[in-house]
Formats: structure tokens, sequence, C-alpha cells
């Protein structure tokens, strides 16, 4: 269900150009400026071991290759470091480079586009819940349980950003709005490109508002459901990159 970046001589979906103020990147440059904005953030902290090259690619919805160049990349200018061995991996470096992570941050007018784009999510997120607590099957409303749990016992924001998407998803196609989910979830995609990595802990808070959804789906309750919605995606005004970059990052993702 993750729509995947090529590393290709095409600019990625991250900066494609669909929303003024969206910088043009390569896939593997977004990867770069997604982890290393985590690190400057202090999402990402010294000495810690990023997942699997592969679950780095299926976290960031972008291919293997593209990850292990971005990775690679990032390791030759000292942002992370690669051990071998059984206790190998990926870490983030004790002291990344300052002016290299400097330049991997989002600009001003890019922080403004994404704004925007949650706008745009919210209120498709609003219209969608509305229809799922109609609509939603008990097949699709177990499914989305299901999903809650999954990202309760996610050990990694890989594999939780993998399931976190998927919720969304269902939640759309459960509302049975034929082709607005189509442009549901084209919009949940575009902003599903600026995920960074954030500590597990966070994650787990922020499922905590997947489980009173689907609980208010199950129970029919139109009102409830589209409350929670709304505050979850509201909320990425002030804790996706745009918002953590002029306050302490305290507050929980999506």
């Amino acid at each position: 269900m993750t729509n995947r970046l090529e590393d290709t001589a095409e600019p990625s979906r991250l900066g494609a150009g669909r929303m003024p103020g969206m910088e043009r990147r390569s896939a593997m440059d977004a990867v770069r400026m997604r982890i290393g904005m985590a690190i400057s953030l202090g999402l990402l902290k010294p000495g810690e071991r990023l997942p699997d090259q592969e679950d780095v690619a299926l976290g960031l919805s972008v291919s293997p290759i593209t990850a292990r160049r971005a990775l690679a990349s990032l390791a030759e200018q000292g942002v992370v470091v690669r051990r071998r061995g059984r206790a190998g991996g990926t870490f983030v470096a004790d002291s990344p480079p300052t002016d290299v992570l400097a330049s991997l941050s989002a600009s001003p007018a890019e922080s403004r586009a994404v704004n925007r784009l949650v706008d745009r999510r919210l209120l498709f997120e609003c219209a969608v819940t509305h229809y799922a607590a109609v609509n939603a099957t008990g097949q699709q409303l177990d499914e989305l349980e299901r999903l809650t749990r999954e990202m309760a016992n996610a050990t990694d924001w890989s594999y939780y950003h993998r399931m976190d998407e998927q919720f969304h998803q269902l939640v759309g196609t459960a509302s049975c709005l034929d082709s607005a989910v189509e442009v549901y979830h084209e919009t949940l995609a575009e902003l599903y490109d600026y995920f960074i990595p954030y500590p597990i802990e966070k994650l787990h808070k922020s499922n905590q508002d997947h489980i009173a959804l689907v609980a208010a789906l199950r129970a029919g309750d139109v009102q409830d459901a589209v409350e929670v919605a709304r505050k979850h995606v509201d909320i990425l005004h002030r804790t996706m990159f745009m918002g953590l970059a002029r306050v302490a990052p305290t507050t929980r993702p999506d």
C-alpha cells in the first residue's frame, strides 16, 4: 500500500511541485533531509541504532537502493556511522557535523507549504471519518483494531509508520466515498513523504488516538469520531518538522 520513491533522475514525490513552496529534491536527498532533521531536532539521539536498511526504506516509503545510497552519503559526511558484526548496523554519530545537519533542513517556504498540506488533509480526514462511522463494515473495524495493536507493539518508527499508513488508508476506504477516497489517499501519501523518524514512545502515545477512533467508529458515533480525527491531524501543525523547528520536540506526532 506504500508508494515508493525511486532514486532516478526524476524528482521525487517530495517536492514534486504539487504545491507552491515545495522544493524539488531527489529521492535520496529527501531521505537525507528527513533523517538529518530528525537528528537535528533530537528525535534521533547520538549513538542510536537506525532500523535495518530495508526497514528504513519501508518506513520512509522509498526503494532499498535509495535508502542504501542515502545512508552511505550520510556516513561519508559523518552524520551516521556504520559498524560491522553481530552488534553492527547504522548508528547516529556521537557528534554529527553541525554544518552538514544545517544543510539538511527544509526551507521556510517548504514548511509553509507543508502546513497547507496538513490543512488539506484535515479537511479530507474529517469527511472520510464521518462516512466511515456510517459505512465501515465489521471486517474493516476488526482490521483497524488489529492495526492499533500492531502499532502498540511496534518497537521502532519504521514499522509503526507502515501500520499507521495502512490504518489511515483503510479509514478512507471504509468511508465508501468512491473517487474522493483516491484524492484523500493521494493527499495522505504526499504528506507521508514528509514523515521524519520519531521516538517510539511518542508514537505509542499518538496511537491512543487511533484506539479512540476505532471505538467511536464501532459505536457509529459520527461526532466523536470526527473530533478525534480532527485533533489527530490538526496537531501535525505543531508536531511535524515545521512546528518542531520553532519549539522543543515534546508534543506527539501523527
